[in-house]
């Protein structure tokens, strides 16, 4: 969905190509000459730098992180997403820089967001609207949420895409993928032809708020029943391919439970970790995207609010029955079932196993120890963080043997790796190893 808006920095979003190839273009050259002042500074004192550690700079990332925001759409979604997925690999002050993609984007100014509704509603459109809030209460990556009353006193969030973000989108993956192609930092050997497929598959359906509002209706009928969730609906007859209205739900960002008493706190995280299992194993559809703003809390009723479905897809059955079969695998402490299920589901690559099959099993061995345990999960105990990663930089130094997992098995994986994001971020503690032996049991 989208975080609140704390500051006033209206900014134009650039709609047309050649403005937003503009900004790639400053992008690279501020990218570059952070690069070589990295490098000088390196030089004098008597270092040999390398590219990945001129290129991977707080200086760097900052630059990446303002000009992504400020161009917003796809290339600002990728930002996110690195910001995501990287999780732990990446060092922690990059990882606080790119996090700022997932807290804050520019918005549209007052004159751009009327041309924008205006083209959608008609000229009169404000006359739809007992009153209707200029100012948007949060701002994302592909629109803008404002806050409406209909005369018959109903408060809506009407969600109104930026202008050329749709047709901008192909253009910006492939944009992000030559800065990443021209950095080094990928392998030349690496093919992610097919994953900047999948990427702009799946944008242009985000992008699509005609979409959305089907699945949100559909995720809504699926936990109609459930008190854990809300999930507001869709008002078709306000809504089209670029504008959504829903209904307006009074809650409050995830992250504030991190404050909240113990109790409330843990019922909302082993609510939201109980989802995903559900989504993977009982439901086959998914809500891919895991963005903390996506998420939020109501604390008179402990409820959790669900919202933002463009990345909603159904699972694979294959994939489904692949993860099944990790779990099983992790939950008998059984490491070759294991190293076999990850090759099977694509995480890891035959030739790494190959390669590189003492540190992946010490790797596998420190996480069937860590994870496996009975009880309570600390989701705030990241002491095996280190023993993992000190085993990864051994293949990941193998750069011929870089391999990028099946599309699929990505975009599931970020829904689970994004939760146990929020449950690090929420210090949550919960009976792991019970919610999967029931999520995968027969």
């Amino acid at each position: 969905m989208a975080r609140p808006v704390t500051d006033s920095r209206y900014r134009k979003v650039p709609s047309r190509r050649l403005s937003r190839l503009a900004s790639f273009g400053q992008l690279a050259s501020g990218v570059a000459g952070g690069m070589l002042a990295e490098g000088a500074r390196r030089l004098a004192r008597g270092d040999v730098p390398r590219l990945s550690d001129m290129l991977l700079t707080p200086g760097n990332a900052l630059r990446v992180a303002d000009q992504l925001s400020r161009l917003r759409g796809a290339a600002m979604k990728l930002g996110q997403m690195i910001s995501l997925d990287a999780g732990d690999m990446l060092p922690r002050e990059l990882t606080e820089i790119l996090a700022r993609l997932r807290d804050s984007a520019h918005f549209m100014p007052p004159a751009q967001l009327e041309r924008v509704l205006a083209a959608h509603w008609g000229p009169g459109w404000r006359s739809r609207f007992a009153a209707f809030d200029a100012r948007p209460v949060a701002a994302a990556s592909i629109g803008q949420v404002h806050r409406a009353r209909m005369h018959d006193g109903r408060v809506l969030a009407i969600k109104v895409q930026y202008p050329g973000i749709a047709a901008s989108i192909d253009a910006d993956v492939d944009n992000v993928a030559t800065l990443l192609r021209m950095s080094g930092l990928l392998p030349a050997s690496l093919n992610i032809a097919p994953l900047l497929a999948e990427a702009k598959r799946q944008l242009h359906e985000e992008a699509d708020y005609t979409r959305e509002a089907a699945m949100m209706t559909r995720y809504a009928d699926l936990l109609a029943d459930d008190p854990a969730f809300l999930v507001p609906r869709p008002h078709p007859e306000l809504s089209g391919p670029t504008v959504l209205a829903m209904d307006f739900i009074e809650s409050r960002p995830i992250e504030t439970l991190s404050t909240a008493d113990p109790e409330p706190r843990q019922l909302a995280m082993g609510a939201m970790l109980g989802l995903v299992l559900r989504e993977l194993f009982e439901f086959g559809f998914m809500q891919t995207d895991p963005n903390f703003a996506n998420f939020r809390w109501q604390p008179h009723t402990g409820r959790v609010v669900l919202l933002d479905f463009g990345a909603a897809r159904a699972i694979d059955p294959a994939t489904t029955q692949a993860y099944r079969r990790l779990m099983h695998a992790g939950l008998a402490d059984d490491a070759p079932a294991l190293r076999a299920a990850l090759v099977d589901i694509g995480f890891v690559a035959p030739a790494v196993v190959a390669r590189h099959g003492p540190a992946l099993d010490r790797m596998i061995a420190v996480l069937l120890a860590h994870l496996g345990k009975p009880g309570l999960f600390d989701f705030a105990d990241r002491s095996f963080v280190d023993q993992v990663r000190s085993e990864a930089e051994t293949i990941f130094a193998d750069r011929s043997a870089w391999h990028i997992p099946p599309a699929e098995t990505l975009f599931v994986q970020r829904k689970v790796s994004g939760t146990a994001l929020l449950a690090v971020r929420l210090k949550a503690s919960l009976p792991l190893r019970d919610m999967v032996e029931r999520a995968v049991a027969p």
